[in-house]
């Protein structure tokens, strides 16, 4: 009988090699599985599937951890508003950990002798993949080609053509990986520092150009509404502001940081619903959070960031920080006015019962009700007397 290998399928050029290569040269039993988090439509799913088992796979399977994602992820990427080097909302990095629970999860039910990513040797997503297996997995052998092999892709589609497997690779110029909090974009552009990616490499190109207002109301951190529309379902209100944004093309961006490994990587990105989601979040708690809520929540968010791109989401620090998160969103509900325009978009204002600037309380810069004159004269006596203390033993 042959050995049973689970592959980690996109349908892309390089798990499309994986699957001949292990078909052809390797002589498994190929099994591909696709993890949905949000990016692909039913036609697409279905044009995976017809893909994997033209190229030979045994059976395929399609698996949608997009709630899961939500509720364990992408909700509290928004309680932290968490932007990477505060730019990258995490579209993909964060995916890749639901994504490789739930192949290892298929690999144990499988009963497989080996499981496969088409990750490559330069990238973070090999981290990502191989610490998940690792884990949940460790005396199931990883095998990867692309990275092992250090193939080009060139050469991949050569040998996919070798082996009488005939596709349109013209997309293939461009890395794309898209899923529901945004796409990510590689290049030529990207492997160097002083280019920006072409319009046409983008999904989505504008096609409003009026100005358009926007309103997204929260409810304990979480959206409640868009333009006066409930959504229980978070899914559809994120799938909503993508819809809206990318007609503006909105949420684009190069980000430049550091990888896993160690070396600095550039990406492109197209997240419209997490940069509107993000943005108008972070203005709500602005007013309805206090001073030191905004401070630690900041730092922890960061951590939280750098930690799941780091492939650590499995460490318990990252649900310590989770149920700081959540606690500091009991106030954070009320509507956000935001205006959009083509390339960019303004928030404007907001409107909740949690308001701290409220004028019940006085007029920033002009008048107050909650002290006096000379409480604030004492007030700036006592708060100056450290530096009186220091100043005095430091005067020479």
């Amino acid at each position: 009988m042959k050995k049973k290998l689970v592959l980690a399928y996109s349908g892309g050029l390089d798990t499309s090699y994986c699957v001949k290569y292990f078909t052809n040269e390797e002589n498994l039993e190929v099994h591909t599985i696709l993890v949905n988090t949000g990016g692909f439509s039913a036609q697409q799913l279905k044009d995976v599937e017809e893909k994997a088992y033209k190229l030979g796979a045994r059976t395929h399977k399609t698996a949608d951890v997009t709630q899961e994602y939500y509720q364990k992820c992408i909700k509290y990427l928004v309680f932290g508003n968490v932007l990477k080097n505060n730019t990258y909302p995490l579209s993909v990095s964060s995916e890749r950990t639901f994504q490789a629970i739930e192949i290892a999860n298929y690999t144990k039910e499988l009963n497989a002798d080996f499981v496969a990513h088409g990750s490559t040797g330069a990238g973070n997503d090999q981290v990502r993949f191989d610490l998940i297996f690792n884990l949940l997995i460790p005396n199931v052998k990883i095998i990867t080609p692309v990275r092992d092999k250090t193939l080009s892709r060139q050469s991949e589609i050569e040998y996919l053509k070798l082996k009488g497997f005939e596709a349109d690779w013209t997309k293939s110029t461009y890395s794309i990986n898209q899923g529901l909090w945004g796409t990510s974009i590689g290049g030529k552009e990207t492997l160097t520092s002083d280019k920006t990616l072409p319009e046409h490499a983008y999904l989505n190109q504008i096609s409003q150009t009026e100005p358009q207002n926007l309103e997204i109301e929260f409810k304990n951190g979480e959206i409640e509404s868009i333009n006066g529309e409930n959504y229980s379902d978070k899914i559809k209100a994120i799938q909503k502001l993508n819809e809206i944004g990318s007609k503006y093309a909105l949420g684009r961006g190069m980000h430049v940081g550091d990888t896993i490994l160690g070396s600095k990587g550039r990406v492109g990105f197209e997240a419209p619903a997490a940069m509107l989601t993000i943005e108008a979040h972070r203005t709500l708690e602005k007013y309805v959070l206090t001073k030191w809520q905004m401070h630690w929540k900041e730092q922890l968010a960061n951590w939280y960031g750098m930690l799941l791109h780091e492939a650590q989401y499995l460490d318990p620090v990252m649900q310590n920080i989770e149920r700081f998160l959540e606690d500091t969103q009991k106030t954070v509900s009320g509507k956000v006015f935001i205006k959009l325009y083509p390339y960019h978009f303004v928030v404007e204002g907001i409107e909740s019962k949690y308001d701290m600037l409220s004028s019940k309380f006085g007029t920033y810069g002009e008048e107050n009700t909650l002290w006096t004159g000379d409480d604030v004269k004492g007030f700036t006596k006592i708060l100056s007397n450290q530096i009186k203390l220091f100043n005095a033993v430091t005067k020479e």
